[in-house]
């Protein structure tokens, strides 16, 4: 096949051809935004799920509607890495200065209420250190730049509100790697929606993060379960990976063998990311002009496992130290879930607190646990590279 008109997006975060699957949260998106137009409020969204799922790819185009409804908006992300608590809150004040000229540029009138949001989102912008903002009005001194994260968002969000309504728009922060965001910016995000939604301010928090942020989301605050549409973000299902995987090639005038397309359906297990490598492959490898045939599929199948091992999975991995690897080993022996007090007795550690070996885990994103007393990993088939690399040592 051509190279050139390879359709499949095997990177991270970027939009695949086909978006199949996803309809239902998109929808969502749609609402908050229709509601806003006619002066109701709805709740905030967290979509959590393994790695692979497509989270980040769907979270930016919930961003995207938003922005095309002319919303104020701002997309940070969750870091445990130095320096990722100045990085979140310059990116959230810059992205709200950004669509505040957006909104500016539109409007052939500048409002009184405009006016009043403008000048506090300078002024919040530059007490976080964004300098050199011009919104064409003076910026609004004695609001929104205490310092104070959490007071500071709640005083622009009261500020901005009277525009919001003129104007028929909302406030949407969309926050990926949630579960790792720091606790002032996530406690800030957190009271701010609250506050908002008391008012029927429509300020809403959209995130997007592992299997264990619904969790985390409620350690941080009591009535965060209350404030969101949580969805889990699971695999898709036959007909959507079929959909997934075929649909990309048929708008470049390529079809797939059936036996093709249902072995590189079997090996994917539905994983959007696995659809995309596996795709790639099959594409780069077919000799056919128009035709992906089973024998493609099968080098297809060794190609993208291989591509996977050295990349997907060698990159997570390499993360862990020898001793987390032993741990992870000892995971790798089950079929799903792994209970913990199993694991500890597998790695010759009978009664053992798993604790330190869970908690720096869950740290580096490897694993997850679903319930008490068990652990899982947040990458799909970790355990099949797992036991490859055993075969292989």
């Amino acid at each position: 096949m051509d190279l050139v008109t390879n359709p499949y997006t095997p990177s991270a975060g970027r939009r695949p051809l086909e978006l199949a699957g996803r309809d239902r949260e998109l929808d969502e998106m749609r609402v908050l935004v229709a509601r806003a137009q006619v002066g109701t409020t709805g709740r905030g969204l967290v979509l959590s799920g393994l790695r692979g799922v497509g989270k980040t790819v769907l979270l930016r185009e919930l961003h995207a509607i938003a922005d095309d409804a002319g919303w104020l908006t701002s997309e940070i992300e969750g870091s445990r890495l130095t320096g990722a608590k100045a990085r979140s809150r310059a990116t959230l004040a810059r992205d709200l200065v950004a669509s505040a000229r957006r909104l500016r540029s539109r409007t052939t009138v500048l409002t009184d209420k405009l006016r009043s949001a403008l000048e506090t989102i300078g002024a919040f912008s530059l007490k976080l250190g964004v300098a050199g903002v011009e919104l064409g009005v003076e910026r609004r001194e004695g609001r929104a730049d205490t310092g104070d994260l959490g007071f500071d968002l709640e005083e622009l969000i009261t500020d901005a509100a009277p525009a919001l309504s003129e104007q028929g728009i909302g406030i949407a922060v969309f926050v990926d790697e949630m579960q790792d965001l720091d606790a002032e910016m996530l406690g800030a995000l957190l009271s701010a929606q609250h506050r908002a939604a008391q008012r029927d301010i429509p300020f809403y928090v959209v995130g997007a993060g592992l299997p264990n942020l619904p969790g985390v989301l409620a350690e941080s605050n009591s009535y965060a379960e209350r404030q969101f549409d949580y969805r889990t973000i699971a695999a898709l299902s036959p007909d959507e990976a079929l959909q997934a995987l075929v649909a990309p090639a048929a708008a470049r005038g390529v079809t797939y063998e059936q036996r093709a397309a249902q072995l590189l359906i079997h090996v994917t297990d539905g994983y959007p990311y696995f659809i995309q490598v596996y795709g790639d492959q099959a594409w780069r490898l077919s000799v056919g002009p128009d035709t992906i045939t089973y024998t493609d599929a099968l080098e297809a199948h060794a190609a993208g496992t291989e591509a996977l091992d050295f990349g997907f999975f060698t990159s997570r991995w390499e993360r862990a130290t020898d001793a987390e690897r032993r741990f992870m080993r000892a995971m790798a022996q089950d079929d799903g879930r792994s209970v913990a007090s199993e694991v500890m007795t597998r790695v010759g550690m009978p009664g053992t607190s798993p604790g330190p070996y869970r908690r720096s885990l869950i740290a580096k994103g490897l694993i997850y646990s679903p319930d008490r007393g068990q652990l899982a990993f947040t990458v799909p088939h970790m355990a099949d590279y797992i036991s490859r690399r055993l075969d292989d040592d």
